[in-house]
């Protein structure tokens, strides 16, 4: 049985972000982010977002294009370095930053995806990154108390998706996308290719389709790589 189609389009995908929202993004410098989504946002105008990812992108390619026009109020990230816009707003106090070790926020996202309040790790033990935070102390270890993270919404980037929501990945692209495709509320699968139930290998599912709401058809990437 094939189901109700979860196809939908870009207007679609606007109406669940406005101003204010929590939105996380899968990707790692750019690759695996959005782009049709990240530029319907900025043709909304949508500001004060909360984006929650690996990284800021670069001033011009992928969730950095909102980053660098001011579009956030707030960042959970791994670090900004690829962004200086990022940072100059930053020191201006114009933007809130929240930093995380690359592996805490990719096991803080799955957490929230899983429905698991938090995570302990040691990272950060005894430096700045324990101010503020719960600790614990398990077999004479002591523990950082990590959140969780979830979002008003999730927005991922796919190779293939079919009309249930079941995603395939391309190769680096997948970089956190299926973490975030958990953790969201409602889901948004931006994908190059749509297909018809059935029509996936399910041994190369990543994102069972359970976890998406929304898919949309990719225009493509339309920005210059920093490296080319």
């Amino acid at each position: 049985m094939k189901g109700k189609s979860k196809v939908g389009d870009l207007d679609g995908a606007l109406a669940s972000i406005n101003d204010h929202c929590s939105v996380m993004f899968g990707g790692f410098g750019g690759i695996g982010n959005p782009p049709t989504i990240i530029n319907g946002l900025l043709e909304k105008g949508v500001k004060n977002l909360t984006l929650i990812g690996n990284d800021a992108g670069f001033p011009n390619i992928g969730i950095g294009k909102l980053v660098s026009q001011g579009r956030a109020k707030k960042l959970i990230v791994s670090h900004i370095g690829s962004n200086p816009i990022a940072g100059k707003l930053m020191l201006e106090d114009k933007l809130m930053v929240e930093f995380s070790p690359q592996g805490t926020l990719a096991e803080r996202i799955r957490a929230g995806g899983v429905g698991i309040a938090g995570i302990l790790t040691d990272i950060g033990v005894g430096s700045m990154v324990e101010q503020g935070k719960q600790k614990t102390i398990i077999n004479e270890q002591e523990y950082l108390v990590e959140t969780a993270l979830t979002a008003d919404v999730s927005i991922v980037y796919a190779k293939k998706a079919d009309t249930f929501g079941n995603l395939i990945y391309e190769t680096s692209a997948r970089n956190t996308n299926p973490l975030v495709a958990m953790a969201g509320s409602y889901t948004i699968a931006e994908v190059e290719e749509i297909v018809e139930v059935g029509e996936l290998d399910p041994e190369a599912i990543i994102t069972p389709g359970v976890y998406v709401d929304l898919v949309i058809q990719s225009k493509g990437i339309d920005w210059k790589w920093a490296w080319e």
